[in-house]
């Protein structure tokens, strides 16, 4: 196989982040949670509800999820909400999405 410029390894900007967010999102329940986070905030107890999963679990992913910066949370008195860190989630989530229509 080439490696295109005169033999000179390819040096992919941020392969390591980028690996890591595919794997985060190798796993049907963080999926599904982003799924949910794209329409909007949701706490722990909704989304574990929402999923019929225990808030342990739900929350065990998102922390994992946070760690990998595409989700953030926010609280407010008790409670604390989480939406999709950015734009650039829901466009992946989207673009992931949309490939499995044409598969």
């Amino acid at each position: 196989m080439s490696q295109g410029s005169g033999g000179k390894a390819c040096r992919v900007p941020n392969m390591n982040y980028v690996v890591s967010i595919f794997k985060i999102m190798a796993d049907e329940t963080r999926v599904s949670i982003l799924w949910l986070l794209s329409q909007g905030e949701w706490c722990v107890h909704d989304l574990a509800g929402a999923l019929d999963a225990s808030v342990s679990n739900i929350s065990h992913h998102l922390r994992l999820l946070r760690a990998s910066r595409l989700v953030k949370s926010r609280r407010e008195g008790q409670r604390v909400y989480y939406s999709l860190d950015d734009e650039h989630v829901v466009r992946l989530l989207d673009e992931a999405f949309q490939h499995a229509q044409h598969g």
